[in-house]
């Protein structure tokens, strides 16, 4: 009984001092002179630290970021990840590619190309995409931040499908977005948001088992009622935190 308390202590031990590291990495990347002024403003809300805390990051994973806009978690999970571990971008990743990967200590992240042909039609207010597929398979981990709001039903379908696809068995999904009341109707003002309930009911159609959600990104004075770039809201919407995992 005292060798397993031991051994138990020691695991735990263990588990927290990797823990740690991660959190002493990403703060690093967090601190980096190169990071600029805009990015560190959202710091705060965006908390970082705490969010790939929370889906388990560690830094010898094989990660992908989806739909990574202009790189705000790029340039925290290049320099988490440059030394054990490997960070692709994918979908939507031009941007990124052509700017912030040409700068020095990026260039070992590596930009998967895929032809899923973003675009949003005129007049509808989800982005649309083709058919695709990830050149890159057995991944531990894809992260996105943010970006399901952006799609139709199909269009999540077919990205939830390759995310499968691309993970290894036990690999994690996480995923943050903006709240939707549950059940809304699609109008203007929440165009931007999500409902995290059909979130969940479209992973488990994905095969994906549901691991945990964080509150890391609550906000009660958040009515739910405002579009997200409004004054009054942005930087201050509620957000949900949710991790899933490929069987």
């Amino acid at each position: 009984m005292k060798l397993l308390t031991t051994l138990l202590l020691l695991c735990f031990a263990f588990g927290a001092q990797a823990a740690n590291e991660i959190d002493d990495k990403v703060q690093a990347a967090q601190d980096a002179e190169s990071r600029p002024q805009k990015d560190r403003d959202r710091d705060r809300n965006r908390q970082a630290g705490r969010t790939l805390s929370f889906f388990g990051l560690k830094d010898n994973m094989r990660v992908m970021e989806l739909l990574p806009g202009g790189g705000w978690y790029t340039r925290i999970l290049a320099p988490v990840l440059a030394e054990n571990g490997q960070l692709y971008v994918g979908l939507g990743a031009g941007h990124v590619s052509e700017g912030l990967l040409t700068e020095d200590g990026y260039e070992n992240v590596i930009h998967v190309q895929t032809t899923e042909n973003l675009r949003r039609p005129e007049g509808e207010k989800f982005y649309k995409m083709d058919e695709f597929e990830f050149d890159v398979e057995d991944l531990d981990m894809i992260l996105t931040f943010r970006n399901l709001h952006n799609f139709g039903p199909e269009a999540r379908a077919l990205m939830n499908r390759e995310v499968f696809g691309a993970l290894k068995s036990g690999g994690l999904y996480g995923v943050v977005d903006h709240t939707r009341r549950h059940m809304e109707a699609t109008g203007n003002e929440n165009r931007r948001r999500i409902d995290p309930v059909l979130v969940i009911k479209e992973m488990l159609d994905a095969g994906f088992e549901f691991v945990d959600f964080s509150d890391i990104h609550f906000r009660a004075d958040d009515e739910l009622e405002y579009e997200v770039g409004r004054r009054s809201v942005t930087g201050n919407t509620d957000r949900f935190t949710m991790l899933f995992r490929k069987p």
